[in-house]
């Protein structure tokens, strides 16, 4: 708000005054905004908002009966739709052209595509009709905006959109939601921050108490595009000066107390009566001037006006060319209507090279910038992770855990494993039978990982083939139906590979790999301290074996027998099974990598091929030729959008033409002034010198 002070005017009371004449509502820059404010309207003509291009606006919001249907009549000078209930219903694009050189007023009307033209004795008239055709001839409201042309001599140049008022309760006739629909209307136009809001406060009510001020600090916090018109000062004098200075809601472009036509008044009149009452009044009189009277207000509207659209045009074009070239390269990437076989072919062709190249670099090489913020299509460390998972559920499940029932399972196969021979070797079948019961207790870990892998890499398929064939949806069944059916054909094979794997650990006890007789021996080092501990009953019963972890031997005191054996047996188990679990990890992550590459670089497009053109093909093809609906409908809104655009991008660039040849007109009139005084200044200090030696 600045000074309060601002507010007062300090002057002594004067005397009443006799007003000759009303001050002109035109600003006298109004020529060198008008070309700016007609770009700004023909850009909302055209439309552009609707391709998210905000404009620089003054929107007017009030409560009900708040004023400000009067307002917008003292500035336009016209009569607007009175009565009962909502008057406004719908946006009421109000376009005030000052015309000083024109004969009578100019009125009309654009909405739904028409021109209505009309005249001050019947516009009140015109609205009506206009907004029944727009919105019905019941009393809801639309969103659709009714345009309102103003040209006449002594209005101010501007461009304002009126606003239903804000009304709580449904009267007769009115839907139930109407609060609901005016405040979301509202909130559509305030919430840009191109906006002006012009809010209309009545003088009789508690500001803080007004529905348009919690909506505009909604939008508007600190109130810096918020510029609030105080109506009916005459009927709430007492403490008016004392609201407008504490600023209690926070208006942060000011106050313009104003006095609104009253009964058969006519605009003229109505002037110089404001003019009288806060030059008269014994308390609005101390209201500052620089803050009163329909003229301010107008006059503060176009200085807003100006800046924001000088403001926001620069951002303006930004935006229309950003936007311009972005819809332009999206309508390029749309496929051409196909209108041959031949053609089809070209393009489907072209669908499976890129998307086998997108495939390659997710699944095979690990690049993912097609995708860079969906962590799930960043494949092969979501593998990797998979398989990780796989190794650590191996690791960690109970058969691998070789303190269970120590050596008694061990001590049990040896017995039954029994046979006529020396007494110091171990029975093969023993070994076999506990490695048997080990693999079976993890057999179906293998077959779960993969599945959950294959289910992975079907879904990551799908969306890279669906997304390459997204502008043909009547190929991508057929795509889908291939991809699914050649996957399920890989998964029903890498399981019937780690299924062979798994028969193979139970079938046979080998391996070449060096750790399995230094694992073993490390282990059996430990065979000493175990006796001992096994014979020497006063010794702890808990000890502690390298490799095996903390084991208690106290109930194998009294099974000594083959107990040496046992022994041998659970080192040897111990250190097989590390080789058995490393196996069928790295088993599957070579079959895995194996079935990747060859999915992508042959399997894939053979399958696809089949479906859609081999002897039981589905047409996938010929159905290429047929352009679906949705397809056709984003074409031609893209091909509108561009027109749009285009034209807009016509209008913008010929005002910023004209702003930067005014620029340098300004500029080289400044450096010709300058030129000018340069010399005058020369020739005054050469007659200077001249004097000087004539006086010598």
């Amino acid at each position: 708000m600045g000074d309060d002070r601002a507010l007062v005017h300090s002057e002594p009371q004067p005397e009443p005054l006799l007003v000759a004449h009303a001050p002109p509502l035109a600003a006298s820059y109004n020529n060198r905004i008008r070309p700016l404010l007609d770009a700004i309207d023909r850009l909302r003509n055209l439309m552009v908002m609707q391709e998210g291009i905000h404009l620089p606006t003054i929107v007017v919001v009030g409560d009900q009966s708040s004023g400000k249907s009067s307002v917008l009549e003292s500035l336009a000078g016209i009569n607007l739709p009175r009565g009962q209930g909502i008057c406004t219903r719908v946006p009421l694009i109000m376009r005030l052209q000052d015309n000083p050189h024109a004969d009578r007023p100019e009125l009309y009307l654009e909405f739904n595509g028409k021109v209505v033209h009309t005249d001050e004795d019947n516009i009140s008239e015109a609205i009506n009709d206009a907004t029944n055709e727009i919105a019905g001839h019941g009393k809801g409201i639309s969103s659709a905006p009714l345009t309102l042309v103003v040209k006449k001599d002594g209005v101010p140049d501007l461009t304002m959109v009126d606003l239903p008022g804000i009304t709580r309760v449904p009267v007769h006739g009115q839907p139930e939601n109407i609060y609901e629909q005016i405040s979301e209307m509202i909130m559509d136009y305030i919430r840009p921050e191109e906006s002006i809001i012009l809010n209309v406060l009545s003088a009789t009510v508690d500001f803080s108490t007004c529905e348009s001020i919690r909506m505009s600090q909604m939008v508007d916090r600190t109130g810096r595009r918020t510029l609030a018109v105080v109506t009916k000062a005459d009927k709430a004098p007492e403490g008016l000066l004392e609201k407008l200075t504490a600023d209690d809601v926070n208006i942060g472009l000011g106050y313009v107390c104003v006095r609104n036509r009253i009964g058969d008044e006519t605009y003229e009149e109505a002037r110089l009566e404001e003019a009288k009452l806060f030059d008269t009044h014994p308390l609005l009189w101390k209201i500052d001037k620089s803050i009163v009277s329909v003229p301010v207000l107008a006059q503060k509207l176009t200085q807003i006006q100006a800046t924001i659209m000088a403001k926001c045009l620069p951002e303006i074009v930004k935006k229309i060319n950003d936007k311009l070239s972005a819809n332009v390269a999206e309508l390029k990437r749309m496929p051409k209507n196909l209108s041959s076989v031949a053609e089809a072919m070209t393009s489907f062709m072209h669908i499976m090279g890129s998307a086998k190249e997108s495939l390659r670099k997710v699944l095979l090489r690990g690049e993912f910038e097609e995708y860079p913020e969906e962590k799930n299509m960043h494949c092969t460390a979501r593998l990797v992770e998979m398989l990780n998972q796989y190794s650590e559920e191996l690791q960690n499940c109970a058969e691998n855990d070789p303190r269970t029932n120590f050596l008694l399972e061990e001590l049990e196969v040896l017995e039954e494993a029994k046979g006529i021979g020396l007494p110091n070797f171990l029975p093969r079948t023993a070994f076999l039978t506990l490695l048997q019961r080990k693999v079976k207790g993890i057999s179906s870990k293998p077959t779960s990982f993969v599945a959950l892998v294959w289910d992975y890499i079907e879904g990551v398929v799908i969306r890279v083939l669906m997304r390459h064939s997204e502008n043909y949806p009547q190929l991508q069944s057929s795509t889908r139906r291939a991809a699914s059916n050649l996957i399920n054909k890989m998964k029903e094979k890498a399981m019937d590979r780690m299924m062979e794997s798994v028969d193979m650990e139970k079938l046979a006890d080998y391996t070449c790999n060096p750790e399995y007789m230094l694992e073993w021996n490390k282990l059996m080092s430990q065979q000493n301290m175990f006796m001992d501990a096994i014979d020497h009953v006063s010794k702890p019963s808990n000890i502690v074996l390298q490799g095996i972890g903390e084991v208690d031997v106290g109930n194998l005191r009294l099974r000594k027998q083959q107990i040496q054996e046992a022994f041998d047996l659970k080192m040897r188990i111990t250190a097989y099974w590390k080789i058995v679990l490393r196996r069928l990890v790295d088993s599957m992550a070579l079959h895995l990598l194996f079935s990747v590459q060859n999915l992508v670089n042959n399997e894939m497009e053979t399958e696809i091929v089949g479906e859609l053109i081999g002897p039981n093909g589905s047409g996938g093809i010929e159905r290429m030729l047929e352009e679906a609906p949705s397809v056709a409908a984003k074409r031609d809104r893209l091909s509108r959008s561009i027109k749009l655009l285009r034209e807009s991008a016509a209008v913008v660039a010929k005002i910023m033409d004209r702003i930067t040849t005014v620029r340098i007109g300004q500029k080289e009139g400044t450096t010709t002034l300058n030129g000018e005084r340069q010399k005058g200044r020369e020739r005054e200090r050469e007659k200077e010198r001249e004097v000087v030696l004539l006086n010598k």
